[in-house]
């Protein structure tokens, strides 16, 4: 017998030897049997009613606690993302952008944001259309670091985790996608115009998974970790003069 069930079966003796010593100083005030009989059936039949209602509060304490654990460890695994490859791959992918003013102009976060300025620049991502040009940026760099990071991100898709979290699985899938897509052509400098737009739709495809999580992250190192927020603004790659100095 371990202790854990020695302890539970004190327990219990203990709550009887309790119920009973309460019924008899019941007794011994009111002398009245049959009402002490009737109070105990009518709390016997509420008992089922009871059981069920604590069991039901106890079971969704333990699941939002459990669901905050999961939350609070799937955000370390995309704050390690981020800070190993993400934020290096924004900047990467950036080159790649038609539209890069108007998006510098949208995701330029400041110390100041409200968490309204979040969902804002979500909602804006959300209904609009990125442009890329895979003929605008380095495709042999890009593949390079690509290559570089993909151990790293093949260990983050064996953290259990991140079946929590599909936006971010589906982002690390593109990524995966974009860089199979490079490594297996022979030469990137030498591509037809039917190839290089079909690279600029997966490019298209990993930014848009990119910034979408990394505005979320941004969100979430605001209100939970101010001093890691204050890091990633002045290191913000939408942000051209951005610098890790403080001025």
């Amino acid at each position: 017998m371990n202790f854990s069930s020695l302890r539970s079966r004190h327990l219990a003796l203990l709550l009887l030897i309790v119920s009973l010593v309460l019924y008899g100083i019941n007794y011994l005030v009111i002398g009245d049997v049959p009402a002490i009989e009737t109070g105990f059936l009518g709390n016997l039949a509420f008992l089922p009613v009871y059981v069920l209602f604590v069991t039901l509060m106890i079971e969704r304490v333990i699941k939002e606690r459990d669901r905050l654990a999961i939350r609070q460890k799937l955000n370390m695994v995309i704050g390690v993302f981020f800070s190993e490859a993400g934020m290096e791959l924004l900047r990467h992918l950036a080159l790649f952008l038609m539209d890069a003013e108007e998006l510098q102009r949208q995701f330029k976060v400041t110390p100041r944001w409200e968490n309204s300025d979040f969902q804002k620049a979500a909602a804006f991502l959300k209904g609009y259309t990125l442009k890329t040009e895979s003929r605008k940026g380095d495709l042999v760099h890009l593949c390079s670091f690509l290559k570089e990071k993909r151990a790293f991100m093949l260990r983050l898709l064996e953290n259990p985790n991140l079946l929590e979290h599909d936006d971010f699985t589906d982002l690390l899938w593109a990524v995966f996608h974009l860089t199979q897509e490079l490594e297996a052509r022979r030469d990137l400098t030498t591509l037809t115009d039917a190839d290089m737009n079909h690279l600029s739709g997966d490019i298209n495809r990993a930014y848009t998974y990119l910034l979408r999580e990394w505005i979320v992250y941004m969100l979430h190192l605001k209100n939970d970790y101010p001093y890691l927020f204050s890091l990633a603004v002045r290191m913000n790659p939408m942000d051209l003069e951005g610098r890790p100095e403080v001025v």
